[in-house]
């Protein structure tokens, strides 16, 4: 999967399949985005080639008082990726919708639906949590292995 941000400067390629895929509710990824929700598929920051530009990263506020790191166009600004506290650059939550193709990509999980929209219809069928959740209880066997070998270093 390829994607980039809005002007064009930065492109970058998915060279696997995300590990999950969240639609965050939570009130700080809707100021962040100004929107509803935000979008990230979790994958591998060695999975993500650059193939043209260089990201500005910006430490932003957090809840939880760490921050997080957001890698934006230093040109138009877009949010293209970030990497949280937990596995810091060695996991890249891609903002699905600088991808190219986004149709077919869908929420595995919404988190911190405590805090979502009232206007915001979630389908029956979706996995939803009022905060966050035990991966161990999410996650494919294939997605843990990875995160592992993600933590691992």
């Amino acid at each position: 999967m390829k994607g980039g941000c809005t002007c064009g400067e930065i492109r970058c390629e998915l060279k696997a399949a995300p590990l999950i895929t969240h639609a965050c509710h939570c009130t700080w990824c809707q100021r962040e985005t100004g929107g509803a929700f935000a979008i990230n598929a979790v994958v591998e920051s060695r999975n993500v080639a650059l193939l043209a530009g260089s990201p500005v990263e910006v430490l932003t506020p957090s809840l939880s008082g760490k921050g997080q790191i957001i890698a934006r166009c230093p040109n138009c600004h877009v949010a293209v990726w970030s990497h949280y506290p937990t596995a810091g650059k060695r996991a890249a939550f891609i903002r699905v919708g600088t991808l190219d193709q986004t149709q077919g990509i869908t929420p595995d999980v919404h988190i911190f639906t405590s805090s979502k929209q009232p206007w915001v219809d979630l389908p029956s069928d979706a996995f939803a949590v009022p905060e966050f959740y035990n991966p161990a209880e999410v996650w494919s066997q294939a997605a843990l292995a990875r995160w592992a070998a993600i933590m691992a270093g």
